[in-house]
């Protein structure tokens, strides 16, 4: 009698097939592309600057000028060095901070998530009278299967699925089914 109040769920293939999930992915993903763009754009910008100090530097070396002109040069070059200096302190700057913020948000979307899908267990939960689910998926400190039989009689995860995915935009599990397919028609 207590096995039947007791279920399972494969939150790994829950979380993996969520359409939510594949949306903020691909929100991670855009934001990490325009975050590397912004950061290759100042490492463009800092190459220029230490190529015209490089030039500034030989021509402040260059023994057919005047003096006075070296001088103006040396100063011109020490100038871009400064500006140099100031660029690579940016972009560490701005390197460790876009890092930061992709792991924050890419935490919080997992978190939301994650919530979300144990709303909806905690609902079919209840709605089914268990006192008790179990992530089927769920691994020990080994990498080893922590649960090693299940009969999966009690198994909720496809209708734990079906809920979450019964409010996708249409066009969200579409680009879900073109992959198989695919492999249909090569077969």
């Amino acid at each position: 009698m207590a096995q039947n109040r007791i279920a399972t769920v494969d939150l790994r293939k829950v979380f993996d097939g969520y359409w939510k999930k594949k949306q903020a992915e691909a929100a991670l993903k855009d934001r990490n592309a325009d975050m590397e763009k912004e950061g290759r754009n100042m490492l463009d910008d800092y190459k220029k600057v230490k190529d015209d100090y490089q030039s500034l530097l030989s021509s402040a070396n260059d023994q057919a000028v005047s003096t006075e002109e070296r001088d103006k040069r040396k100063s011109a070059a020490e100038e871009k060095l400064r500006r140099m200096k100031e660029m690579e302190e940016t972009i560490t700057q701005y390197q460790r901070q876009a890092s930061t913020t992709i792991g924050e948000q890419s935490q919080r979307m997992r978190s939301n998530i994650l919530k979300e899908i144990r709303d909806v267990v905690n609902a079919k939960a209840k709605a089914a009278g268990y006192f008790l689910v179990i992530d089927s998926a769920a691994e020990s400190i080994n990498s080893t299967p922590v649960f090693l039989y299940s009969n999966n009689e009690n198994d909720i995860t496809d209708a734990v699925l079906q809920q979450l995915n019964s409010t996708a935009p249409a066009d969200a599990l579409k680009t879900e089914d073109k992959p198989d397919a695919k492999k249909d028609s090569k077969k």
